[in-house]
């Protein structure tokens, strides 16, 4: 039942000094404290709401600056929880002012009867955990006080204005503002000298309006920023029509999608289009005006890829170049210093275009810092300007500024979240802190928030916190905390997904650098809103994995763990084929399987250029067998590469790992000549086997011909293909030769036995299941052979082998039998190096246009091949460069 009022209500202005005791305290009532009060009133709990303004709104009442707009369009940039709501009120334009979304969530407010439980004009001063009582007691800047059960944070992301930090500030005698705590009742600027700092959203926003007011602006920049055209009016009529066509439909959409906007994740990567065809889609996108179509649209690569993402830079370049007459300062406007996309890009109405205006001046703070404002201006290495107004556009503490503003938030044993986030926020979704009980925040660091639609995020936060409240109250707990494990498996995770984007590489408000002294690191989860939705829900689903949960007379249930050990571009992949619901692939008999095997690779985006691909005929060990060369575009001779795909010795082919090589001779520099030996159930072993020595040996005795380098060949292998390479091994080394430098073998069947715990652990689940290893033993080899070196190479004499690269994953029943290999190499006297990739399955290196984790894996694989023939290492830059994500498959995204 909700806990009873001993106070009169938070609308009244003066507020007893007794103590407020409510079932929930929520801080903020922008978007999201308005949405969560909505909710926890439905459920019955009794609620209050903190807010330090005068009205709500949050960032909107607080952003008032000239040229305020969002930046999603409002169709999306809106609350999707009740229908009537969304037919009462409609949108003027495409991208709302600041003023007119300010009216919306005041609309929303009064529709709902939610201002007479909120307390305007109220700032928390200090939150603390009570472990007796189990309650939170909150004191405010007014001399009252509130306790509560749970404690809510809907503080926003973007509400904790970043002070200057320029010298000689308090000198100034002219007026001065800051864009984020913009005077309610307007600036006048005309006729006035206005200095304006910083060249973010709230600069590019309103700078052109500015400019018209002005007797001049000087803008001062350290760091330009990509701006899109807005192109701003009315609602798209596409967008429309696709909106009242099917609005459940719509938003269902929007909520599983990538960005919170409902767009289908495009499918076709850079390299696949023309240059001609690359214009065309950007020139349609810019014409369009839509900053989430442009971010996500143009091709799959554009956001984990370099070479994808300089595309998009270097047109968007031209458009400055052509927007702004002076070159120099289009020049000075160009940004060079980081990805696009990798900071939010911001949407332009007039602003490139202000700086043709005679009444605007650029400063490029990067050739002349400033050094202090003075009584009549600001000072820089080179000059002197007078101005009458300065204006602060410099931005936010963003993503934990807010939270941390409160201070302090003291948990139990009374650790604060400043100190516990001394070196950089760590949660458990976004959601929790360990350490924290019953304290929530909204669209905190670790969720998708600022990379997402905002109204999504905060609807799909708050839907999930009242969730769990009322599940908890049903159950008869009375606590809930993060546990320590879940939280650094989160942060793993985040990590990871980071990796995956290019926002690590760029210094902004994402990652905490423009905030002096601040710990930098990827707030924000990059992971996409749909895959965020889909690991909230499964936390539920799986008893409230992560979460110790207490209640009266000891009563505790602790279900410990991490939610997700798979990278995530794996976990997308598995989960994808677990929605096609494909038949076991041992059901289909072997040409079946075959065939199936081809037609799903069709699917695939063709792999990345080399410079020639050729096609030809070697002798095998019973006849010929054919090959495909991969000749990398640098001047020869180069080293030869034999390469076994894999397929359990039935299925595969040249096709089927045709990525794989490609990706591996771009790499390495060398040439790869992928086999295509003979397949059981046709040809039974030892015929595998023996296929790979002769084409080994064969490929060795042609390479001049192939173009190769005389001297050792290497080989290399993945899955089977791995256990021929490895036997190839062996036997050149008992049959006297040919010379081999070295061996890849990528996540080999090295062994006969299934009693390894690996075989156990990722029996199913993982595609490559112990039933399908099961199956492919069964058609290849006879029981009475399996211990035979030439398919148990574990089993053989591994003295005198060449010096070997082992890759394993942790998800694959193979794992073990790699590890051992690896290890029975090393004690043999081979020198033998490991790979154990952490979150990854059978396919991920092979899978070169889906799993964009697997890069740093191919780039030491190819390392050691370069380090095998006796090549020099590469730069520093190059294997940086090689190492960031490189490809992209959006089925998988």
């Amino acid at each position: 039942m909700p806990e009873a009022r001993v106070e009169t209500p938070a609308s009244d202005a003066t507020h007893s000094v007794t103590t407020q005791q409510v079932d929930v305290a929520v801080v903020g009532a922008g978007f999201a404290g308005l949405y969560i009060l909505h909710r926890l009133r439905k459920a019955g709990f009794s609620a209050v709401v903190l807010e330090e303004a005068g009205d709500v709104g949050g960032t909107w009442y607080w952003n008032r600056y000239p040229g305020a707009r969002c930046d999603i369009q409002t169709i999306d940039y809106s609350y999707t929880f009740d229908p009537e709501l969304e037919q009462a009120w409609t949108w003027s334009e495409k991208y709302a002012t600041q003023p007119e979304i300010l009216r919306y969530l005041g609309f929303v407010a009064d529709r709902y009867g939610l201002r007479r439980d909120i307390r305007f004009a109220t700032k928390v001063k200090q939150a603390t955990w009570d472990d007796a009582s189990e309650r939170w007691l909150i004191t405010t800047d007014n001399g009252a006080s509130v306790s509560c059960r749970h404690y809510i944070m809907a503080t926003g992301c973007l509400s904790a204005p970043k002070p200057p930090e320029i010298a000689g500030v308090k000198d100034f005698k002219g007026e001065i503002y800051f864009t984020g705590r913009w005077p309610h009742e307007g600036v006048n600027l005309k006729g006035k000298r206005v200095a304006l700092i910083g060249t973010g959203s709230s600069g590019i926003q309103s700078i052109p309006l500015i400019a018209e007011q002005a007797a001049h602006l000087t803008v001062f920049q350290r760091t330009p920023n990509f701006a899109l055209p807005a192109h701003n009016g009315p609602q798209p009529a596409d967008r429309k029509t696709m909106f009242e066509t099917d609005r459940a439909g719509y938003r269902e959409q929007a909520r599983w999608s990538m960005a919170g906007v409902p767009y289908l994740q495009q499918t076709v990567v850079s390299w696949q289009l023309s240059d001609a065809e690359r214009r065309e889609r950007f020139e349609k996108a810019w014409a369009a005006g839509d900053l989430v179509h442009i971010l996500t649209q143009l091709w799959a690569d554009q956001a984990v890829d370099l070479d994808g993402n300089s595309i998009v830079g270097d047109l968007i370049r031209e458009k400055i170049r052509a927007a702004v007459k002076d070159p120099e300062i289009a020049a000075a406007l160009t940004p060079h210093d980081h990805p696009f996309g990798a900071k939010r890009p911001c949407l332009d109405t007039g602003y490139y275009a202000a700086y043709n205006r005679p009444n605007v001046t650029l400063v490029n703070l990067r050739q002349e810092p400033i050094k202090a404002i003075t009584a009549s201006g600001i000072t820089t290495d080179k000059r002197s300007f007078d101005v009458d107004v300065i204006v602060f556009a410099t931005g936010f503490d963003a993503m934990t500024g807010a939270i941390m503003a409160v201070h302090p938030i003291s948990g139990r044993g009374g650790k604060s979240i400043n100190s516990v986030w001394a070196n950089g926020p760590q949660t458990y979704l976004g959601l929790t802190v360990a350490g924290f009980p019953n304290l929530f925040m909204i669209t905190g660091p670790g969720s998708p928030s600022v990379l997402s639609n905002m109204a999504v995020s905060i609807e799909q936060h708050a839907d999930w916190v009242v969730d769990r409240l009322i599940a908890l109250r049903e159950a008869g707990f009375t606590t809930m905390e993060a546990t320590e494990t879940a939280q650094a498996g989160w942060a793993r995770h985040m990590a990871d997904c980071s990796m995956l984007t290019l926002h690590r590489l760029a210094n902004t408000w994402y990652t905490g650098a423009n905030v002096p002294g601040k710990a930098q690191g990827v707030m924000p989860y990059t992971g996409g809103v749909g895959p965020y939705r889909s690991i909230c829900n499964e936390v539920v689903s799986r008893g409230m994995l992560g979460f110790r949960l207490k209640g009266p007379d000891g009563a505790e249930q602790c279900n410990d763990g991490e939610i997700v050990r798979l990278q995530p571009d794996v976990r997308l992949v598995l989960n994808m084929l677990a929605e096609m619901n494909l038949p076991p692939i041992e059901t289909m008999g072997a040409q079946g399987a075959r065939d199936f095997v081809a037609e799903f690779n069709k699917s695939r985006p063709v792999g990345r250029p080399v410079g020639e691909v050729g096609e030809g005929m070697l002798q095998g060990s019973d006849g010929p067998l054919p090959y495909r060369l991969y000749r990398p575009a640098t001047p020869g001779p180069h080293p030869i590469v034999v390469y076994f795909h894999g397929g359990g010795w039935v299925l595969g082919d040249q096709e089927s790992d045709d990525p794989f090589c490609r990706d591996m001779c771009r790499r390495t520099g060398m040439i790869f000549v992928s086999v295509g030996y003979r397949h059981a159930p046709e040809h039974r072993f030892p015929a595998a086997a023996e296929d790979g020595y002769a084409a080994t040996r064969w490929i060795a005795e042609h390479a001049a011909e192939l173009g190769g380098r005389s001297g050792p060949v290497l080989v290399a292998g993945w899955s089977a293909g791995g256990n021929i390479a490895a036997v190839t091994c062996q036997l050149a080394r008992d049959r006297g030769g040919p010379p081999i430098a070295g061996q890849l073998l990528v996540c080999p069947v090295t062994d006969c036995s299934f009693d390894r715990p690996s075989y156990t652990d990722n029996a199913t689940g993982y595609f490559l299941t112990r039933g399908l290893m099961f199956w492919f033993w069964d058609l290849y080899c006879s029981p009475a052979d399996r211990t035979d070196p030439r398919v148990s190479p574990l089993r053989g004499k591994l003295e005198g082998l060449p010096p070997a690269f082992v890759a394993t994953a942790e998800f694959d029943p193979l794992r073990d039998e790699g590890i051992a290999y690896a290890e029975a190499l090393a004690n043999a006297g081979v020198p033998a190096e490991q790979l154990q990739a952490k979150g990854h399955f059978h396919s991920s290196f092979t899978m070169v246009d889906v799993v964009i984790t697997g890069v740093s894996g191919r780039t030491k694989m190819a390392e050691a091949l370069r380090r095998f023939a006796g090549l020099p290492a590469q730069a520093a830059a190059e294997i940086k460069r090689r190492t960031a994500p490189a490809e992209v498959n959006a089925a998988a995204k």
